[in-house]
C-alpha cells in the first residue's frame, strides 16, 4: 500500500495511480459554511440591499409561489442576492430572510448546506473543476495542474487581483463528457490540456471562450463510430412473420 498520501492542490502523481484525498476544495472553500466569523468583508454591519433591477427580478421570482409558500422561493433568490455581490455575505442572507418574513437560522440552513453559495468572496471567474471519478479517470488531475501552473494559483486560492477563484468539486452532471470544467454558468467538456490553455488564454483577454464539447461533438454522442447496436435488433419475436 502506499505510503505517501496525495496532497490537497495541483500534485500530480505520474505513472502511479494516485489515493484521492477523501476532503476536496469544496470543503476547503465553504469551511465559513460551519462557524461565521465576522470579518471586515463579511459583518452584519455591512449593509445589503438588492439593485432596483433586482427587486424586479425578486418580485417576479415571488409572483411564482402561492401565498403560503413564499419560502419555497429562498434558493433563486439567494441565488439572485449572490449573482448580485459575486458571492454570499451574511447581510446578503439576512436581506433574503427579511423578504420572506423568516428567521435569518431558516435561511443560514439553506445557505450553508448548499456547495454553489460562497461564503467567501470569490473571483470575477470561478473555475470549478471536477474530480469525481468519470472526469478523473479521464484526466482531470492533468486539467486541474494545468490552470493552477497557468494561473500560478493554489486550489481554494482567489487571485490578488479578485479575477479567478480555483474550485475542485465533485460531479458537475456531465461525466459523458469528462473531463470538464464549469467556469461561472459555462460547461466546458472533452477538455485536454491545450483546450484548457486556450480557455484561459480567452478569460485574460475578456473574451468569453466558447463553451460545451471541445472535441467537436455536439452533446452526448459518440466519440467516432457507434461500438454496439449497429445493425437490426435480434430477440424473440423480432422478426416473426404477421401471417403465422
Amino acid at each position: 500500500m502506499l505510503s505517501s498520501v496525495r496532497k490537497a492542490g495541483c500534485s500530480l502523481w505520474r505513472g502511479v495511480v494516485a489515493p484521492r484525498s477523501i476532503q476536496t476544495s469544496s470543503a476547503l472553500q465553504h469551511d465559513s459554511l460551519f462557524v461565521h466569523r465576522d470579518s471586515a468583508a463579511d459583518n452584519p454591519d455591512i449593509k445589503f440591499e438588492f439593485t432596483p433591477d433586482n427587486i424586479k427580478r425578486a418580485d417576479a421570482i415571488l409572483a411564482i409561489y402561492p401565498e403560503g409558500h413564499k419560502r419555497a422561493a429562498m434558493i433563486p433568490l439567494l441565488d439572485l442576492a449572490q449573482r448580485q455581490q459575486g458571492w454570499l455575505p451574511l447581510s446578503a442572507m439576512h436581506a433574503v430572510a427579511d423578504m420572506l418574513k423568516l428567521p435569518r437560522m431558516r435561511v443560514y440552513e439553506v445557505a450553508t448546506f448548499y456547495t454553489m453559495f460562497m461564503r467567501k468572496p470569490t473571483g470575477k471567474y470561478h473555475l470549478q473543476v471536477c474530480t469525481t471519478t468519470p472526469c478523473w479517470l479521464r484526466g482531470s488531475d492533468e486539467i486541474l495542474e494545468t490552470i493552477c501552473k497557468n494561473l500560478n494559483m493554489k486550489v481554494g486560492e482567489t487571485s490578488k487581483d479578485g479575477m479567478y477563484t480555483i474550485s475542485e468539486v465533485e460531479c458537475l452532471g456531465a461525466c459523458v463528457n469528462a473531463p470538464m470544467v464549469q467556469i461561472n454558468d459555462d460547461y466546458y467538456e472533452d477538455l485536454t490540456v491545450q483546450d484548457t490553455e486556450e480557455i484561459l488564454s480567452d478569460l485574460k483577454a475578456g473574451k468569453r471562450p466558447r463553451a460545451g464539447p471541445r472535441s467537436g461533438r455536439f452533446a452526448a454522442e459518440p466519440l467516432g463510430e457507434p461500438t454496439s447496436l449497429k445493425g437490426e435488433p435480434t430477440g424473440p419475436g423480432f422478426g416473426v412473420r404477421a401471417d403465422l
